[in-house]
C-alpha cells in the first residue's frame, strides 16, 4: 500500500510540473490561417486578432454552412470560406444602403465572385424578413465587431426592432446551431448607451438580449481581453484602435 501511494504521488507530481499546452488549432483551421491568397492588410492584423484561437472556440469545421452578419472587409469572410471549405458554404449579409446611401457589399461581392473562395455568397441583409432571406438555415451565425451597429442601425428603423431581428437570427439557425458575437467591450453597466458614440457595448447587455430571444447562453472567451483597455476611448481612436478590450460570446438554439 505504501509503495502504490508513492507512486500515485509521484505521478501527481510530474503531472502538476507539466506547463499546460495550449489548445490544439485543428488543421483545417490552420490551413486558413496560412492561405497565400489572403491580403497582407489581413495577416497584418492577426496578431491582434487570433483568428485561429477564436475560430477554434467557435467551433468552426468544414462543411459548415455559416451566415456572416455584416462581413465588413471580409477578414473573417476568407478564414470562414477556407475553414468550411467545399463542403460548406458562407452567406455574407451586408446590410442596404442606409440613409448615406453608402454601398458597404462591395467587399463581399468581390471576395464572392473570387474563384478561389466559390462557397462565398453575397447576399443583402433584409432585417425584414423571415430568417434573414437565407436559402436555407445554417450551422452558424456570426458577427465580429458589428453587433452594435446593428443596434444603431435598427434604431433608425420603424418597422422592426431589436427582439425581432434576434428572433430572424435564431430561426435562420439549425437546431443546435451556434450563434458567436464578437464585440468592444464597453465599461460595465453601461449598457448600450456607447454603441453609437464610442462604438462598443457591455457584454452582459449582450446576453441578456439574446438570450430573451430564445438562445441558450453557452459560454465566453477571454481570448480578445486586454484589461489595459480603459473602455472609455471610441475605437477608432489611434491610441486603442486594435488594442481594444473585446469579448466573445457563445449562444445556442
Amino acid at each position: 500500500m505504501r509503495s502504490l501511494m508513492m507512486i500515485f504521488a509521484a505521478a501527481l507530481a510530474l503531472v502538476s510540473a507539466t506547463p499546460c499546452l495550449a489548445a490544439e488549432i485543428p488543421p483545417a483551421i490552420s490551413a486558413a490561417i496560412a492561405d497565400s491568397a489572403r491580403p497582407a492588410a489581413d495577416t497584418a492584423r492577426d496578431a491582434q486578432r487570433k483568428p485561429a484561437e477564436v475560430l477554434a472556440y467557435a467551433g468552426i469545421k468544414p462543411g459548415m454552412q455559416v451566415a456572416e452578419l455584416f462581413p465588413g472587409g471580409g477578414y473573417f469572410t476568407r478564414l470562414l470560406s477556407v475553414t468550411t471549405g467545399s463542403g460548406g458554404h458562407i452567406y455574407a449579409l451586408t446590410p442596404l444602403p442606409g440613409a448615406d446611401g453608402k454601398d458597404r457589399s462591395a467587399a463581399a461581392k468581390a471576395i464572392a465572385a473570387d474563384t478561389h473562395y466559390g462557397n462565398v455568397t453575397a447576399l443583402p441583409l433584409d432585417y425584414g424578413s423571415q430568417a434573414l432571406g437565407l436559402p436555407q438555415q445554417v450551422d452558424v451565425v456570426w458577427t465580429s465587431d458589428n453587433y452594435h451597429d446593428m443596434i444603431n442601425a435598427l434604431a433608425a428603423m420603424s418597422d422592426i426592432d431589436l427582439p425581432a431581428a434576434l428572433r430572424h437570427v435564431y430561426q435562420s439557425l439549425k437546431p443546435g446551431g451556434v450563434f458567436i458575437v464578437i464585440d468592444h467591450a464597453s465599461t460595465p453597466g453601461r449598457g448600450s448607451d456607447d454603441s453609437k458614440t464610442l462604438h462598443r457595448i457591455d457584454p452582459e447587455t449582450v446576453k441578456a438580449q439574446i438570450t430573451a430571444a430564445g438562445f441558450q447562453f453557452a459560454g465566453n472567451s477571454d481570448i480578445l481581453h486586454n484589461p489595459d483597455d480603459p473602455h472609455t476611448a471610441k475605437v477608432f481612436d489611434p491610441a486603442i484602435q486594435g488594442k481594444t478590450d473585446q469579448f466573445i460570446l457563445k449562444f445556442t438554439k
